[in-house]
């Protein structure tokens, strides 16, 4: 890539720029802001660079208005407009109600009402 001239350089990084531009669904909360993800992974994903250049901590994702899950972020470097985000660990989000006894899994799976 050293060979290729500036111009053509941030012609390149524009496009690439714009065609991860799509309305991303995911997002990331943290400290009251939004983020839109630009790629996700396992072990963690990227924003753009342009909207925050250093976020570390534990941060809410978000699927539109649902909460997807929670995730602790352990490093996060700018690599060209991503911010590349890593992640030790990533917690889904029950949309349930917690269970507080064990489940039987022989138990009945319907009652027939009385005739």
């Amino acid at each position: 890539m050293e060979f290729l001239s500036k111009e053509i350089l941030a012609g390149l990084r524009e496009a690439t720029r714009r065609e991860t531009k799509r309305t991303p669904r995911l997002s990331v909360h943290a400290g009251g802001r939004v983020w839109p993800i630009l790629k996700r992974w396992s072990g963690g994903f990227s924003l753009d660079a342009t909207q925050v250049t250093n976020l570390r901590g534990h941060v809410q994702i978000f699927d539109g208005e649902r909460p997807v899950a929670t995730a602790l972020i352990v490093a996060a470097e700018v690599d060209g407009f991503e911010l590349i985000c890593s992640t030790k660990r990533e917690t889904p989000v029950r949309h349930g109600p917690a269970l507080d006894f064990e489940r039987e899994d022989h138990g009945p799976l319907g009652f027939m009402p009385p005739a």
